[in-house]
């Protein structure tokens, strides 16, 4: 439910309470809430899709492209694929107390060291509402409250889901404010950022607007998921009829999506025999391409726009991809590395050896040979769902499941030591 009554700051500092209790509560009550939250998404369909056809029939998303309006939209499979996540997620392990170390130190204290909750997760997300119920339940289990801050594209599709996990943690006798859904623009944003000492981590689900907006004013830790370059490099020596499967799958089954491709780079020695069949069907998928100028001409009858430098760098959401030819696998890597997020990259290739460098040198969080980027996804990792996808360089990186969602602590027992 939308929070209209309380402050940001007020929100804030519920959720900090209502974390005291939930980082201590037990896997059978967690996993009693989320079952029931399970049931509720399985009993209210109808009324989450009334929610949500009134937000794409609102002036706000009349604007919005295919591909957006896409991952705004919910339907009878998407909702039970939410679901379907929330009971993934009681199938794994509680990460809360788990041992990830011990030792006895020369002084004869026993030394572990385990994992705590982080405490307050802030998660700020565009036009997803699975993101709503996918973020709360992973918090959930790993015994953090969570504060959610969605598009107001979504504004009642979030407010339905939301409301559906609040139901399940009262049903379970856990704090309501355990989960909790501002709305408000920019300035909220900001004093969500700035909650120092009450919000332990900020996590952005957007593009490089979102990133930069959080960047300029956030005194709290922040781990971004935020944009997804990604990349299908097709090798000299690949089976073309596999990359041509991959290379279509990555950009149409769901452009939309971070780990979409933006951009497909072919070696010079196999441009003229795989690119004019590859991108005639990737046009009759309605893709615009554009491409370099050596792509251009390998597409023999087919017309590609002329690609700028921006494209390269453009993470476009949408039907729209970028062609390059490229003369080795040095080259390739290069390219990646300078215009890729760090998300997600994959190579089409025959080569063992080639395979082991390009995953060995591209800077990504995934990377993948002979396999689609669309891959890259927290459910189909067996994690259960996701928050996001981190690019950061931190503990989490890639999908930012349940352990993810914790950090440590060193507990020590002694029997009289002093030092």
């Amino acid at each position: 439910m939308a929070i209209a009554t309380r402050t940001v700051a007020d929100v804030c500092a519920a959720a900090k309470r209502a974390a005291g209790v939930l980082s201590r509560a037990d896997a059978a009550t967690k996993d009693g809430a989320l079952e029931r939250i399970g049931e509720l998404l399985d009993q209210r369909v109808d009324e989450i899709l009334e929610a949500n056809r009134a937000d794409l029939e609102d002036e706000r998303a009349t604007g919005l492209t295919a591909a957006l309006r896409d991952r705004l939209s919910l339907n009878p499979g998407r909702v039970a694929a939410m679901s379907e996540g929330v009971r993934a997620i009681i199938d794994l392990p509680d990460p809360v107390g788990e041992e990830i170390e011990r030792r006895t130190l020369e002084s004869g204290i026993d030394l572990r060291k385990v994992r705590v909750p982080l405490g307050v997760v802030a998660v700020v997300y565009e036009a997803r509402p699975n993101v709503t119920v996918d973020c709360a339940a992973l918090c959930l289990k790993s015994g953090n409250a969570i504060v959610l801050r969605g598009s107001s594209y979504a504004q009642r599709s979030n407010a339905a889901l939301a409301a559906i996990v609040r139901e399940g943690l009262e049903h379970a006798g856990l704090p309501e404010d355990s989960v909790a859904l501002l709305e408000g623009g920019r300035e909220d944003l900001a004093e969500l950022a700035t909650q120092e000492g009450v919000v332990d981590l900020i996590i952005p689900r957007g593009g490089e607007g979102l990133k930069e907006a959080l960047k300029a004013v956030a005194t709290v830790p922040v781990m971004y998921a935020a944009s997804g370059n990604c990349h299908v490099y097709v090798h000299a020596d690949a089976d073309l009829e596999m990359a041509r499967r991959i290379a279509v799958n990555a950009k149409v089954d769901r452009p939309g999506v971070c780990n979409a491709a933006e951009t497909l780079l072919v070696h010079a020695d196999v441009a003229g025999e795989f690119l004019p069949a590859a991108l005639a069907e990737l046009a009759d998928a309605g893709v615009e391409l554009v491409g370099d100028g050596r792509a251009r001409a390998a597409a023999g009858e087919l017309a590609v726009g002329e690609a700028g430098e921006a494209d390269w760098d453009t993470e476009y959401h949408d039907l729209k991809l970028s062609v390059g030819v490229i003369d080795s696998l040095d080259d390739a890597i290069e390219h990646v590395n300078e215009h890729g997020s760090g998300h997600s990259e994959a190579i089409v290739t025959s080569s063992r050896e080639a395979g082991d460098e390009f995953t060995t040198a591209v800077d990504a969080a995934c990377v993948y040979v002979n396999a689609s980027t669309r891959f890259t996804d927290g459910f189909v990792f067996g994690m259960g769902a996701e928050i996001g996808n981190s690019t950061q360089k931190l503990h989490a990186r890639g999908p930012i499941g349940l352990r993810e969602l914790t950090s440590m602590k060193f507990v020590a027992h002694g029997d009289g030591q002093v030092r």
